[in-house]
């Protein structure tokens, strides 16, 4: 599913227009995004949680000459799933 069909189905869920429910996700994405760059989680409860993770640097290997090369350490976004919706996947 797309954001397109997403913003579609939220539109026949709750009889709001489209564009309603476009603005509604994208502020949504905005608020998640936003918490992570603070580095704070969003946890909704029962669906997940969202957050923040740092990876360690280490060392890989460059597929196309085959010598070994430094990852850097970063920072990357996490989602965790809730008991519910891991019991609705089962």
């Amino acid at each position: 599913m797309n954001k397109a069909e997403l913003v579609e189905k939220m539109a026949k869920g709750t009889k709001l227009s489209k564009a309603t429910c476009k603005e509604c996700l994208e502020s949504f994405i905005s608020a998640v995004s936003n918490a992570l760059k603070q580095n704070k989680q969003v946890v909704l409860t029962g669906f997940g949680t969202f957050g923040v993770m740092q990876r360690k640097a280490r060392t890989g290997i460059n597929p196309m000459t085959k010598k070994a090369m430094k990852i850097p350490a970063k920072r990357v976004p996490r989602f965790k799933p809730g008991k519910a919706l891991k019991a609705m996947i089962k």
